[in-house]
């Protein structure tokens, strides 16, 4: 079954990312005033006015908090000062590295609630999504918008609170998978169907029209329960191509700085 490591693996201080890896990395937005002000000055001055332009502050929060937790991630593996990651988007908006910066790094970030979520792999296409698990919903109403009507039916005949489990268990599969994808809402959400059921391996089962499609892809569905939570979530992981291996991790933000601070990575803006 396609589940996430229960043991989110700490910081390594020597921590790579081979080739036949697929990596997920959580972080939370709880943290002192004086990191996020160690967060921010990673940024670039586009990115900050990316983050600036959000409404609400813990949506400016969570575009910071995660972008600069990408950098660290990407200078990492790369072996490149933060400050001179350089970064382009797709006509959909989707981030990626410009060309010629080492490694051909695929990478998607997520956040919901007090969770932010990054993953990362070599040469194939990647999508995450992590959605904090909610009852104040009508799950069967947002299906019958979104949802293929296999899926529709599959959730109608729950119940209660598995009904609420099974929906984000499919909503985020459906999201990674666009994600991955890199096509934005130009592909409908009822154009292909996922599994989603507590005991069904995460797989995506078919897609529409091109019904082939559905071979070149795996699904993992994320273990995000922890005693440090104050809320469920729901998380899952799309890759294009089969047979990678999963590590799930933890960031340790002062080992991480403390680490681009012996390579000398400090930001430079």
């Amino acid at each position: 079954m396609n589940l996430g490591e229960a043991c989110w693996i700490g910081f390594d201080r020597n921590y790579t990312l081979p080739e036949d890896e697929v990596h997920v990395w959580q972080t939370s937005l709880d943290m002192p005033a004086s990191r996020f002000a160690q967060l921010r000055r990673i940024l670039s001055p586009d990115e900050c006015a990316r983050a600036d332009r959000f409404h609400f502050e813990v949506d400016q929060r969570r575009a910071t908090v995660g972008r600069a937790y990408l950098r660290l991630l990407l200078g990492q593996i790369l072996d490149m000062p933060v400050s001179e990651l350089q970064f382009e988007y797709d006509e959909f908006g989707k981030p990626g590295l410009i060309p010629g910066q080492r490694r051909a790094l695929q990478f998607n970030v997520s956040h919901s609630g007090e969770l932010i979520l990054i993953a990362i792999t070599t040469g194939r296409a990647v999508g995450v999504d992590v959605e904090q698990i909610r009852t104040d919903l009508d799950p069967n109403g947002i299906a019958a918008r979104f949802f293929s009507p296999s899926e529709r039916e599959i959730l109608a005949s729950l119940h209660r609170p598995a009904r609420y489990r099974a929906f984000f268990a499919c909503w985020t599969r459906k999201e990674a998978y666009l994600k991955a994808k890199g096509v934005g809402l130009s592909l409908p959400l009822d154009q292909f169907d996922v599994s989603f059921l507590p005991d069904e391996e995460p797989r995506l089962l078919a897609t529409r029209p091109n019904p082939l499609e559905a071979r070149n892809w795996s699904l993992w569905a994320l273990d995000l329960s922890s005693e440090d939570l104050s809320s469920d979530y729901a998380g899952a992981l799309a890759v294009s191509g089969s047979g990678q291996k999963l590590k799930c991790w933890k960031w340790d933000l002062g080992s991480v700085l403390e680490r681009e601070d012996e390579r000398g990575n400090r930001p430079k803006y």
